[in-house]
C-alpha cells in the first residue's frame, strides 16, 4: 500500500513538475478521495473473481485518470512509445489507417496513401466495430488499436460501420506501412500537384524538393495545388515548415495552455519557394491536426485558397511526459491557433470554396454527335482529337475543380500585376 500512495503521489506531482515556472490553479486532492482510491484498489486485489497484481491495478488506474480527459491524452507502455516513433519516422507494419478513439468507438480518422486500409476503400468517419472476433466497446478502444498492427503478411479482419447502413467486414493482410509523405506531378503546363499524405521529420525538406523538381527550364510554376485530404496530421515542426514555404512573414500557429511551455508562436520566415504564384489547398473531413495548421495559416495569410469540405477539428497539442519506468504519459497541454486567433479545435476549418466529393461519369447520348472530322474529306491537320480513357484527373472531381479554380487564379493575377507596378 505505501508503493501505491507514492505512485498515486508522484502521478499527482507531474503536472505541477511541468508547470512549477507558472503555478497554476489548481484543486488539491482530498485526503478522503484518496482513502476511498485505496479502499477500492484492495478490495479489488483481496475480492475480485481472479488475482489481480498491483501493478496491473495502478496501470489501469492510471488509464482511466487519463482517458476521461479527452480522446487524446493517453498512458504509453513502452511498445505504445516505439508505435508513436514509427508513426513519425513512416514505417511500421500494420494497415495503415489513423484511428481516434471517440465515445468509446473507434472512429477512422484517414486511411494513409498507398496502404492496405486506403486499398480496401475504407473512408474517414468509417466506425470500426469489431477486430477479428473483439468487439470494440468504450472498455478496450485503446487497447484495439494495437491489434491493428503485427506481422506483415498475416491478416485482420475488421467490421466497418459506414454511416447507418449495415455493419460489413473486410480482411485485409498487413503490410509494411513505409509512408511516402510527398509525392508531387505537373496537372497541366505551368501548374503543379503536391500532396501530402502525413507530416514527418523531413516533410518540409520533401515538399521543397517536389516544388523545384516541377520548376521546367524557362517555365516557373504559374500556381500549385496542394493536397492535403485525408492527411491526418503529425509533427507540428512539419506544419511549420511546409507553410514556411509559401510565406514570406507573419504568424503560422500559436499554442496557448495553462503553463509557460505550452504557450508559443510560430513566425513565416523570408522566402516564398512559389515567389507569390497561386495556390489552391484541398481539404476534407479526413485533414486533421498538421493539415489543418497549414491550411489555417495560408487562409488566414491570404496566400492560399482552400476548397473541399470542413476540416476534422483536431486542434490540439499533445506533449509526451516520461515516467522514470521508461513508459510515458501523452497529455493535452495546449489548443492550436490561427494567425487571425482561431481556435482549430472541434471547429476545424472552413473552406473558403465548400465542395463535396463527387464521382464524375461521361452522359452516355446514345447517338455519338457528328463532328466536322466525320464529315467525307474533311481538312487534316494533324489536330483530330482521339479518344483517351479517363484520366486521373478526369476521375477527381475535387481536383479537377481545383485546378479550374488555379487557372483563374493565375489570369487574374497575370492581369493584375502591371495595373500594381503602375
Amino acid at each position: 500500500m505505501t508503493r501505491l500512495l507514492a505512485a498515486l503521489a508522484l502521478a499527482l506531482a507531474l503536472p505541477l513538475d511541468a508547470a512549477e515556472d507558472t503555478k497554476p490553479d489548481i484543486d488539491e486532492v482530498d485526503v478522503e478521495d484518496i482513502r476511498v482510491f485505496t479502499a477500492v484498489f484492495r478490495e479489488v486485489q483481496r475480492s475480485y473473481v481472479e488475482p489481480v497484481s498491483a501493478d496491473k491495478l495502478m496501470k489501469s488506474a492510471i488509464r482511466g485518470l487519463l482517458l476521461d480527459l479527452d480522446p487524446h491524452s493517453a498512458y504509453l507502455g513502452k511498445s505504445d512509445l516505439e508505435s508513436l516513433t514509427d508513426d513519425t519516422s513512416g514505417s511500421y507494419g500494420g494497415l495503415g489507417v489513423e484511428v481516434q478513439v471517440r465515445g468509446g468507438e473507434l472512429v477512422i480518422i484517414a486511411p494513409i496513401d498507398e496502404t492496405p486500409a486506403a486499398a480496401a476503400g475504407i473512408q474517414p468517419g468509417d466506425i470500426i466495430r469489431r477486430i477479428d472476433d473483439t468487439p470494440i466497446d468504450s472498455e478496450n478502444a485503446n487497447i484495439a488499436i494495437d491489434q491493428m498492427r503485427g506481422p506483415v503478411g498475416s491478416k485482420v479482419k475488421l467490421t466497418i460501420q459506414r454511416g447507418a447502413a449495415a455493419p460489413f467486414e473486410i480482411e485485409l493482410t498487413r503490410a509494411v506501412i513505409d509512408i511516402t509523405a510527398v509525392r508531387a506531378r505537373q496537372l497541366a503546363p505551368g501548374f503543379g500537384y503536391v500532396r501530402i499524405a502525413a507530416f514527418q521529420t523531413n516533410t518540409g525538406e520533401e515538399v521543397a524538393k517536389r516544388v523545384a523538381s516541377l520548376v521546367k527550364p524557362g517555365q516557373p510554376l504559374e500556381g500549385l495545388v496542394l493536397d492535403l485530404r485525408s492527411n491526418p496530421g503529425g509533427l507540428l515542426d512539419a506544419a511549420v515548415q511546409v507553410s514556411d514555404l509559401f510565406l514570406e512573414q507573419g504568424t503560422i500557429v500559436s499554442t496557448k495552455g495553462r503553463v509557460a511551455l505550452s504557450k508559443a508562436a510560430f513566425a513565416a520566415t523570408p522566402g516564398d519557394v512559389l515567389k507569390g504564384a497561386p495556390i489552391v489547398v484541398l481539404v476534407d473531413r479526413g485533414s486533421a491536426s498538421a493539415s489543418e495548421i497549414v491550411a489555417g495559416a495560408l487562409q488566414d495569410s491570404r496566400r492560399a485558397l482552400v476548397l473541399g469540405e470542413r476540416t476534422f477539428g483536431k486542434g490540439s497539442v499533445q506533449s509526451v511526459l516520461p515516467l522514470e519506468s521508461g513508459e510515458a504519459i501523452k497529455l493535452t497541454t495546449a489548443l492550436y491557433y490561427t494567425p487571425s486567433g482561431r481556435s482549430i479545435q472541434a471547429a476545424g476549418i472552413t473552406p473558403d470554396v465548400e465542395l463535396q466529393a463527387a464521382e464524375l461519369k461521361p452522359v452516355d447520348r446514345g447517338v455519338r454527335s457528328v463532328s466536322e472530322a466525320d464529315l467525307p474529306g474533311h481538312l487534316d491537320t494533324g489536330a483530330t482529337p482521339r479518344a483517351t480513357n479517363q484520366t486521373a484527373l478526369e476521375r477527381d472531381f475535387m481536383l479537377q475543380e481545383a485546378l479550374n479554380v488555379l487557372r483563374a487564379l493565375a489570369r487574374w493575377q497575370s492581369r493584375a500585376e502591371p495595373d500594381s507596378a503602375g
